[in-house]
């Protein structure tokens, strides 16, 4: 099994390849200071929020850059993060350990770690946990701070 700190940086990466030039008119980045200490963000269950089903830990929340975000879901056994539904903005889910169902526009498929999946804009999807370990993956989703 790959170390989380590998995938996390693979992640953030493609996150970052996912913005385009229009995209990054909605904030001045020049005005932001990066540093080793803002830009550097280890993860901690000790410092996760807790949730119905779990936990989960903001690598990236929608206040750093310009919506951007990525963020940890673990999800107990048999447990879900809340039921499907869809929201204005597409997501990206990335599977690290366990099993996940995965909903989408009415269909549904069971998938392992090392998974990707996408998660158009308008369009009913939702993801649980579909085996007896802790489900982890991470969640891609860039936020609109304009509305």
């Amino acid at each position: 099994m790959y170390p989380i700190k590998i995938i996390v940086v693979v992640a953030f990466v493609a996150m970052a390849h996912l913005v385009n030039a229009q995209d990054k008119k909605s904030v001045n980045l020049s005005e932001k200071e990066f540093t080793i200490e803002n830009c550097v963000n280890e993860y901690s269950e000790e410092k996760s929020d807790e949730t119905k089903s779990g936990h989960r830990f903001w690598f990236v929340d929608k206040e750093f850059i310009d919506g951007r975000t990525l963020k940890l879901s673990a999800v107990k056994p048999f447990g879900a993060t809340h039921p499907p539904h869809k929201h204005a903005e597409d997501e990206f889910f990335f599977i690290l350990e366990g099993k996940a169902k995965f909903y989408l526009d009415g269909k549904t498929k069971v998938v392992e770690a090392f998974t990707s999946l996408y998660c158009p804009a308008d369009v009913e999807h939702g993801i649980s946990n579909a085996g007896d370990t802790e489900l982890k993956y991470l969640v891609i989703k860039k936020y609109d701070l304009d509305k």
